[in-house]
């Protein structure tokens, strides 16, 4: 990802209705754990993410492919480091849990990326992941984010269990919306992350979150999760 639109993720984040329900789904899983441990946030960009695990306990390293990424990540006090995410410089077994949110589909050996992402694990170790769904939402903003694919639910079944991950839930995000969002991509000529009025900003974070309490979970959407496990 160019550096202009991580810095602009950076500026956007704390306020966008998109990036604070993607965050309240990590602490909720946070929550779920017994205990915080070490925690790998792959792709994470300027340090949102790791954000969260800090409020809730946990030591974050946040790795990133972009220099800008990991120098905005340390100026919020987070420990980052610079990598390839193919070939992590760290050791095996290491992290108690990983996060990858919207990082395979920027990697064209997404499975390479996958079996780094066990080896860091250890034992038993956790795995939060998304990615963008469905082909049929390609578009410029695939484009100009740097994205080599778009996923279905069996292709990255296929991927995470080519890599010995143990899936324990998989289900889509972003159902109710869908439909704008494919019209918006349609007509939109780069990346779609922008500045959101406040009243509408509010109203989308309210849509959003009624997810939470839906049974949408099993329908198409824009995006993937998955929560699975290194076996012990």
């Amino acid at each position: 990802m160019e550096a202009t639109l991580i810095e602009r993720t950076v500026e956007l984040e704390d306020r966008h209705w998109w990036f604070q329900e993607r965050r309240a789904i990590i602490a909720r899983e946070l929550r779920r754990l017994d205990r915080p441990g070490r925690a790998l946030d792959l792709g994470g960009a300027g340090g949102g993410n790791a954000r969260v695990f800090v409020r809730h306990g946990w030591d974050p390293l946040v790795v990133d492919a972009s220099e800008t990424a990991v120098q905005l990540a340390k100026e919020r006090g987070l420990r980052a480091i610079h990598a390839d995410a193919c070939d992590l410089p760290l050791p095996d077994g290491h992290f108690d849990l990983a996060l990858a949110f919207d990082v395979l589909e920027h990697i064209e050996d997404d499975a390479a990326a996958a079996a780094e992402l066990v080896r860091v694990l250890r034992p038993g170790g956790r795995l939060l992941l998304a990615v963008p769904c469905d082909m049929a939402l390609w578009s410029e903003h695939d484009v100009v984010s740097g994205h080599f694919r778009r996923y279905t639910r069996p292709s990255l079944r296929q991927v995470l269990t080519g890599a010995e991950l143990v899936i324990d839930r998989m289900w889509s995000w972003n159902v109710l919306m869908k439909p704008v969002v494919a019209w918006r991509r349609r007509r939109c000529s780069g990346n779609d992350v922008g500045e959101v009025p406040p009243l509408l900003n509010a109203a989308l974070r309210t849509v959003i979150a009624a997810e939470r309490y839906l049974p949408v979970s099993a329908l198409p959407g824009v995006s993937i999760m998955v929560r699975a496990h290194r076996p012990d």
